[in-house]
């Protein structure tokens, strides 16, 4: 019998997954599962990439990304967030912001060395440092908060070995948007202690209520110590085009190139060109999808706050609903597995983000405003049904 390596067993498949997996017995579901907008990417995006496809823009391209791509994302991140980067050697294109990542983590980690996640936090950034020979240290976030990050804590979880701090704000699955005043401490604490931020901002736009975003790379004294990570998944609707990419300093860009040249060789170059149509284009695509995560969240508030039992943090970001079900008794796993089989509403566990997540349920409001009205009527009368005898009604 084959033998699977320690590291391989280590690793947990996602509970998001699982219940998206499960999802599919069932024959009409209303699901608020995937981080996945509900919208393709604009005509214009789709236009590029055929196009590609039929000049014959179909084979490999630098291991780094195509350079107009990269000139492309360098012009990018200087108009939006004052940031600057060589495109021929501070940026890589990557299958996605979890290749970035991933190769960040490989470049970065020797066997042992610590890693502080905020939980709750996307699932795969514990199961990637554990796949880098890494470990994941938690450090809790909390509604009472705001789930702002709680630099204090960071700063207590940090030993000899703590080699890097995640960042992902806004914050998946929370909504959290860190502070200004959050992000000057984390970048003092980041010196102090001569840590490495890996600035996950794939949420970036996706911000409500007249946020703005501060890069934590545009920092005073930050950008030498910052790797942005970044994908067009969720700003274009391009989840499915697999584009992502990283920008950082030159030794660390230079060595992920040289892992990316062993595991995918390189993105698909003609969604690398529909990705230089997206960022050079026209943004209007982007700015209704926004409007429309708003309308959409503002609904899931009013709603989430007629159901009793039921409360939410407003989110300031993202297309995510964290709701506190901890005053029903149930845990979030049952709850979840319940609503699925009772109502076939697909929710994800709290716990699919870390073990501080129990309690909670995150529901995706990246669907139209139909199966929101469906869905939640639904979860209102799956929790009247499931409330104890006694409780208000």
């Amino acid at each position: 019998m084959i033998q699977i390596s320690d590291n391989t067993q280590q690793i947990q498949p996602s509970k998001i997954r699982k219940m998206f997996n499960k999802a599919l017995e069932y024959d009409h579901v209303i699901s608020f599962t995937l981080g996945e907008p509900d919208f393709t990417a604009s005509s214009n995006v789709v236009e590029a990439g055929c196009r590609a496809i039929r000049e014959g823009k179909t084979k490999y391209s630098e291991n780094a990304g195509l350079l107009a791509l990269r000139q492309a994302i360098a012009a990018y991140l200087h108009r939006t967030e004052g940031l600057s980067y060589d495109p021929a050697s501070q940026i890589v294109v990557t299958p996605g912001a979890m290749g970035a990542l991933f190769l960040a983590l490989k470049v970065l980690l020797n066997p042992g060395d610590e890693v502080i996640v905020n939980e709750p936090c996307w699932t795969n950034y514990v199961q990637q440092i554990r796949m880098c020979g890494g470990v994941p240290v938690s450090v809790k976030t909390n509604a009472q908060r705001g789930f702002d990050l709680d630099v204090s804590a960071i700063a207590e979880a940090v030993t000899d070995k703590t080699k890097a701090i995640i960042l992902n704000s806004p914050c998946n699955p929370t909504g959290a948007v860190a502070s200004t005043e959050t992000l000057l401490q984390l970048a003092e604490l980041a010196q102090k202690q001569d840590l490495v931020i890996l600035a996950d901002e794939v949420y970036k736009h996706i911000l409500f209520d007249g946020r703005t975003y501060t890069s934590f790379a545009a920092l005073p004294g930050m950008k030498e110590r910052t790797l942005v990570i970044d994908s067009l998944s969720k700003t274009y609707a391009m989840t499915g085009w697999r584009i992502g990419y990283a920008a950082g300093p030159e030794n660390v860009i230079r060595n992920m190139v040289k892992l990316q040249e062993n595991v995918s060789a390189c993105a698909a170059t003609p969604c690398q060109v529909a990705a230089i149509e997206a960022l050079e284009g026209p943004q209007d695509h982007l700015k209704y999808m926004v409007d429309q995560y708003r309308l959409r969240r503002d609904y899931v508030m009013r709603r989430i706050s007629e159901i009793p039992g039921l409360s939410c943090h407003a989110p300031a970001g993202t297309f995510y609903a964290f709701i506190d079900i901890s005053q029903l008794g149930m845990p979030c796993e049952e709850f979840a597995m319940k609503l699925l089989e009772e109502r076939q509403v697909v929710v994800v566990p709290g716990t699919a983000f870390g073990e501080f997540g129990e309690g909670y349920i995150r529901l995706s409001y990246a669907t139209s405003m139909q199966c929101l009205e469906q869905g939640l009527q639904e979860l209102e009368e799956f929790v009247r049904s499931h409330k104890t005898e006694g409780d208000p009604a």
